[in-house]
């Protein structure tokens, strides 16, 4: 009995001690500076507010009147229940209503009456300053969560993009059609590069960007592409890749564009999506080690399975590798030096707040290019299901859109 006391005891001794690193916790969080809380607004810079100095004029205006709008929206709001309560209390009493009329005036510019173009300058300077100023302290009030990024270009050169919690990644790829003027193509995406884990995906079209990069550490070196993936909707325009693998090239040769409106609308078109049945030899690296050892695989809707040395590839006998749900499938560089993997056609399955090396991390190596291409994507299409073909849809409806909008404008301009 007195054993059974003491355990009791200690287990509640266990308990406090756990209540109070909570806390204690709990106000470290709120503890944290300014200067380093602002940080999660910028992505790509040293901090906020040289993000907001490389926002185009445009873009930072738009800011401007967005904040301005939600600061009006809260006052009237707030001023609105403090009405309330004063009727309440003094039927009498009427207080004074402010419409945000003052906010929405501070962030108008300053009126220019320099004459000399220095003069000019000098103003517009202060004009870009002050709302920068402003801006930097409305982002901290604002309930929606914000973004400033940079997108690097494949040119070198790179473009500020302002994010919210709202957007999509296909949003934002359209306004970088706008700006850069490209080829409008089905294969351009949002691409994520994480130099820490050698590794590398590009964002879905549904994705919202601000959860996943405000997972980013706060000194990353992880970088945001815009490029043209060509085979980044292979399995739409290749689907007998994916759902006819077992076949030779031979007859997959003979596919014809009819053929594959019918494997599309048969496996994406249905109530139910069909994932493609895929399975075979790949490499897997132990934990914490330099050391690979081959396991047969098969792709599954729910995740991916393996067959246990000495057990057969029945469904009883199958063991579950991972589920899709709480992870995301990244492809790596060069793991053949760096973890002495068998080939270097290797990818990763991990949560996205993983940023760094963890026994969480699933590596898996394939035998070449072809067999890389058709896990990669066959997991895609397991994970995202309906939403991928959608994507797909969609960016094949914009593409031809923009296209022809652009071909039209161009000959206008031949004929000026």
């Amino acid at each position: 009995m007195d054993d059974i006391d003491s355990m009791f005891s200690h287990l509640l001794g266990e308990i406090d001690n756990l209540s109070q690193s909570l806390l204690t916790a709990a106000d470290t969080a709120d503890g944290v500076p300014a200067s380093q809380r602002q940080s999660t607004f910028s992505i790509g810079f040293t901090d906020l507010n040289e993000s907001l100095n490389e926002l185009e004029d445009h873009d930072l205006d738009a800011l401007m009147a967005d904040l301005a709008s939600k600061s009006t929206t809260s006052e009237m709001r707030l001023n609105t229940d403090q009405h309330t309560g004063s009727l309440t209390d003094d039927p009498i009493t009427t207080p004074n209503m402010t419409q945000g009329s003052d906010t929405v005036a501070a962030f108008q510019p300053p009126s220019n009456t320099a004459g000399s173009s220095g003069a000019q300058q000098t103003s517009e300077a202060q004009t870009k300053a002050d709302k920068i100023k402003l801006a930097l302290k409305k982002l901290k009030e604002a309930n929606v969560k914000k973004l400033i990024i940079k997108v690097l270009m494949t040119d070198g050169s790179f473009k500020t993009l302002m994010v919210d919690e709202r957007q999509t990644a296909r949003e934002l790829l359209d306004v970088l059609f706008e700006k850069t003027h490209c080829d409008c193509s089905i294969g351009w995406s949002l691409h994520e590069t994480n130099p820490e884990l050698q590794i590398e995906r590009s964002f879905e079209d549904h994705e919202s960007l601000v959860e996943p990069l405000s997972a980013w550490t706060r000194h990353s070196e992880n970088k945001i592409y815009f490029e043209s993936r060509p085979q980044r909707y292979l399995m739409f325009t290749d689907p007998e890749l994916f759902y006819m693998w077992k076949k030779t090239k031979e007859c997959l040769n003979k596919i014809t564009d009819q053929d594959k409106k019918l494997l599309i609308k048969e496996h994406f078109g249905g109530s139910t999506l069909i994932v493609p049945d895929l399975e075979g030899m790949l490499y897997l690296k132990e934990d914490g080690k330099k050391v690979w050892k081959s396991r047969y695989f098969m792709l599954r809707a729910s995740g991916i399975y393996f067959v246990p040395k000495g057990k057969t590839r029945t469904c009883k006998d199958l063991a579950c590798f991972v589920h899709f749900e709480k992870v995301n499938i990244y492809t790596a560089n060069n793991y053949k030096q760096r973890y002495r993997a068998p080939t270097n056609f290797c990818f990763i399955l991990k949560h996205p707040c993983i940023q760094k090396e963890s026994h969480y991390v699933k590596f898996l190596c394939c035998e070449d290019e072809h067999t890389l291409l058709l896990w990669v994507n066959s997991i895609r299409i397991a994970k995202y299901g309906t939403d991928l073909y959608q994507n797909y849809q969609t960016a094949v409806r914009k593409a031809s859109t923009l296209q022809t909008f652009q071909h039209t404008a161009h000959k206008g301009k031949a004929a000026c």
